[in-house]
């Protein structure tokens, strides 16, 4: 599919821009990570068209153009902290450059889209025609909307003794399974039949997903502020992928980012999921700040990390008791009046 449509792509965004080949300067072509085939796919016919139309040649990693994304619509300066939240995603990273990317934490199992879409299924969400038209973490975020008591369903804080940044959502996922089977078999549900409380096991879930990723984003934060990675006063996180449509999960971090002195952003709807404006707009990046990146050789990558692995150093830094006692004293307690707050 993409073979056959990626030449038909490329002319018709021409077209509605009323433009031509010869009134683009440069190509951008995403080269890591991804689906093998897909990067084959793009790699290949951008280099065709490099070729014909003699015009340079821009490889961009995936994940450094999410994180940089915000910044085409909004001021905000560098360094600063991200969170990659997505389908495929789920990780925190500090920029301190255009092409300087520190990775503080990344899931260690699956990602928050994975889970959420997943859960959806399992709840047949998509059999009620309010959810049905909806993705999978839409129709959960929906469902939460109309719960009657979120606090019904109890979930763990996955990795709360954890002295890193990393996230995982296995834990949450099979507490959620064992919660809906437990409802299922109460109620003695058959086929396509739903729970009744089952906006109340979607906005439990959801909490519990935006608990845990505001837990690890705070620890993440403390870890920037103890070992001065922020620029002075300037201290801003940028929220990206998929899952940071979500309102629920970002306003999440919104409220430890305030807590901490942090502005918050995230770049339109639109421009959260993959596409190809953010890709464009990495490559419009490097040019600007004369990125030695520009020049590297087109080698296609599917599994390439984001930046200079650091989950070690947060380790060692967190062992520091001046770290351990910040986070204990603005513990989950703490965190969990915050969301009840939302809730209301």
């Amino acid at each position: 599919m993409h073979r056959e449509n990626i030449e038909k792509a490329v002319f018709k965004c021409l077209e509605n821009s009323s433009l031509s080949m010869d009134n683009i300067d440069a190509i951008a072509v995403t080269v890591k990570p991804g689906l093998l085939i897909s990067l084959e796919i793009g790699v290949k016919y951008a280099k065709y068209l490099s070729k014909i139309y003699k015009k340079p040649l821009i490889p961009i990693h995936h994940m450094e153009a999410h994180a940089l994304a915000a910044r085409m619509f909004q001021d905000i300066q560098l360094p600063f902290l991200t969170l990659l939240i997505s389908g495929g995603n789920c990780l925190l990273a500090f920029v301190k450059e255009i092409d300087n990317f520190l990775l503080l934490g990344d899931t260690m199992d699956n990602s928050p889209g994975e889970v959420l879409d997943k859960a959806a299924r399992r709840m047949k969400l998509r059999n009620l025609p309010e959810y049905s038209g909806m993705a999978g973490g839409r129709a959960i975020e929906v469902a939460a909307k109309n719960a009657v008591n979120p606090f019904l369903f109890d979930f763990p804080l996955p990795l709360n003794r954890n002295r890193d940044c990393n996230f995982s959502f296995s834990g949450l996922q099979d507490a959620f399974l064992r919660h809906l089977l437990h409802k299922e078999k109460y109620h003695n549900i058959m086929g396509d039949e739903i729970i009744p409380e089952v906006n109340e096991l979607c906005a439990a879930f959801q909490l519990a997903m935006a608990e845990h990723i505001a837990h690890r984003t705070e620890r993440a934060i403390k870890y920037c502020e103890i070992t001065n990675l922020f620029r002075g006063d300037v201290k801003n996180i940028v929220v990206s992928g998929g899952v940071a449509c979500n309102d629920f999960i970002f306003k999440s971090i919104e409220c430890i980012g305030n807590k901490y002195g942090c502005k918050v952003f995230r770049p339109p709807p639109k421009l959260c999921t993959d596409n190809g404006v953010m890709i464009a707009w990495n490559a419009l990046e490097k040019l600007k700040h004369k990125s030695d990146s520009v020049n590297e050789p087109i080698e296609i990558n599917p599994t390439a990390p984001l930046g200079l692995p650091l989950a070690q150093g947060v380790i060692l830094t967190w062992d520091s008791s001046r770290l351990r006692a910040s986070v204990r004293s603005s513990g989950f307690n703490d965190r969990r009046k915050i969301f009840a707050a939302m809730l209301e």
